[in-house]
């Protein structure tokens, strides 16, 4: 009698579930896709240690003064450069040997320049966003390339690139100059950074509407809706978290501006909030107390008080944001 007996089967290699098209490459190519990557997550890395490190900084340097509750409700004070003068120290290193002069306790504050930076970017945001919007659905869903519209990309390109001290001066040449000392104020202010928020939020929504397909514009057509209702009702919502993002960029960059403000803005010390009459900023606050003696803690907790108040916005922004926005697969 034979015994017949069967032999298993070769295994077969069991394909990679997790990653099917990795497994279906060559070595060769998988060490290449696999490098690219490292070295992606590498630049990443890099580039976040510089961005890491300020912030770092500043919360060490700015929060004890950010913590407070004086630093969000009390006056700028006047006495920091004479107080810090009158310290010992300065004392000694004047040659003054009778003993240090008497000082005053500073009460940290700075509630007068949170006000002012959120009325004149919050100005600026009101005068740019709307336009700057309204100017980049003209451009992409209207006009084309027709030569009104290469005209305003041009131009917007050009202003894109303008030095932001080129802004301030424009604007303390047309409006601060013939109003005089009452031209400064935080209407001046947020006009000139108006100037400097256009041009980005026009550019960066006219490239968030590039990226909504055309098959949304095609469906909304067919179904007879008109073009103005599909722009508004379809595109614009598909396009909204690009559009928020462009927009906080453009509020970012006009928060954190000097010139402009040294040049129309004015100096208190006290909250004013109305838009017109002098007024101050947090970036007017950092330069001024950065270079007087005894301010640095000052311009160190006003630059951590900027970035908090623009982070919170972007948050706030973001969620409004994801609300109204559509999604777009594919």
């Amino acid at each position: 009698m034979t015994t017949t007996v069967e032999l298993p089967a070769p295994a077969e290699a069991e394909p990679d579930l997790r990653n099917p098209l990795e497994s279906s490459l060559s070595r060769g190519r998988r060490f290449r896709n696999r490098a690219a990557s490292t070295w992606m997550v590498l630049s990443l890395l890099v580039a976040a240690i510089p961005l890491l490190a300020v912030l770092g900084i500043l919360v060490v340097k700015g929060f004890s003064l950010v913590a407070s509750v004086d630093w969000w409700t009390k006056p700028i004070p006047t006495n920091v450069a004479s107080n810090a003068l009158a310290s010992k120290e300065a004392q000694d290193a004047f040659g003054n040997t009778t003993g240090a002069a008497a000082t005053q306790a500073v009460v940290y504050g700075m509630q007068p320049a949170i006000i002012g930076t959120l009325i004149t970017t919050g100005l600026a945001a009101l005068l740019s966003i709307p336009l700057g919007i309204a100017a980049a659905v003209y451009l992409h869903e209207f006009g084309g390339t027709s030569r009104s519209a290469t005209v305003i990309r041009f131009f917007t390109d050009v202003m894109t690139g303008v030095p932001s001290v080129v802004m301030g001066i424009f604007i303390y040449t047309v409006w601060v100059l013939n109003f005089e000392q009452s031209g400064r104020s935080g209407f001046a202010g947020g006009l000139a950074l108006a100037c400097l928020m256009l041009p980005v939020v026009v550019r960066s929504t006219e490239e968030m509407l590039r990226l909504v397909p055309d098959s949304l514009r095609q469906a909304s057509a067919a179904l007879g809706t008109p073009r103005w209702k599909t722009t508004t009702k379809v595109v614009l919502p598909a396009a909204m978290p690009g559009i928020t993002s462009g927009a906080m960029l453009a509020i970012a960059r006009a928060a954190g501006e000097t010139a402009p403000i040294l040049f129309t803005v004015g100096v208190v010390s006290s909250t004013n909030l109305s838009l017109f009459g002098q007024n101050t900023t947090l970036s007017a606050q950092i330069f001024s107390n950065a270079t007087q003696p005894g301010g640095a803690s000052i311009a160190w907790g006003a630059a951590l008080t900027l970035i908090v108040i623009v982070m919170a916005f972007t948050l706030a922004a973001r969620f409004v944001s994801s609300k109204f926005s559509v999604r777009v697969d594919g």
